[in-house]
């Protein structure tokens, strides 16, 4: 199971909200390329990222950041928040991005998700961001009339090979993960699922390496130092 540190974006610094709440809002650190060199140093391989403001209008005012990221680490860098036309995507795989994943779009423009596969296969991954057994699309901040199930079905007909799972409820909460939601997703689809929101302890990681998932975020572990992140990636592994 891969881990993937996370940064979410704001202003250029990494943050974490909680429960996708942008009242919510702490600031960890100014610097987030010092933040991924600390992931690299302790052993990661992939990192998660947010662009929060883009998940809100669509744009990308983070991006100089990400590609920093990425041209001054060895990570390889995952990237959602807001993308949501395909010069969008082109712009981050063009940065140095390994992966793009679509949220709003994936639910609300069938079309440009296809495209985007089509174009990019593996390259291009899908939130599933779930509240109350719904969709949840913007930010978080709307619910999108389709049930989990629905949608995992669509996205696996659709050809998309990667789907990142985030149980709302459980983000920044630090109660630990929905085991029983990625245990069940793990079994039902054959795409890889990388579970989000709430991974808080060290039984939380190993409990979902032994689902076999294909990745795990951890967020606001790292930061409080919940989580020892040199040892959750040997656990990973």
């Amino acid at each position: 199971m891969i881990l993937f540190p996370a940064i979410d974006l704001v202003d250029g610094k990494a943050v974490r909200l909680l429960r996708g709440d942008y009242a919510n809002m702490t600031v960890y650190s100014d610097d987030p390329l010092s933040v991924a060199r600390d992931f690299e140093a302790c052993g990661a391989t992939h990192i998660h990222m947010v662009d929060l403001e883009g998940a809100k209008d669509g744009t990308t005012p983070n991006l100089p950041v990400v590609e920093r990221i990425a041209r001054e680490t060895s990570l390889f860098v995952e990237i959602g928040g807001g993308v949501r036309n395909m010069e969008t995507v082109d712009k981050y795989l063009a940065a140095g991005v390994g992966r793009v994943i679509l949220g709003t779009a994936a639910v609300k423009d069938e079309a440009f998700l296809r495209e985007a596969v089509a174009k990019y296969g593996d390259r291009i991954a899908v939130g599933a961001d779930v509240k109350d057994g719904c969709i949840a699309i913007k930010g978080w901040l709307e619910t999108a009339d389709i049930s989990l199930e629905e949608f995992m079905q669509k996205m696996q007909g659709i050809g998309v090979s990667c789907i990142i799972c985030t149980d709302i409820s459980k983000d920044g909460a630090m109660r630990g993960t929905n085991l029983e939601l990625y245990r069940e997703l793990s079994k039902k689809y054959s795409m890889q699922i990388t579970a989000s929101g709430g991974v808080s302890s060290m039984e939380d990681v190993k409990a979902l390496r032994a689902m076999n998932l294909y990745g795990a975020i951890i967020g606001k572990a790292y930061y409080t130092g919940a989580i020892d992140l040199r040892e959750a990636i040997e656990v990973a592994k």
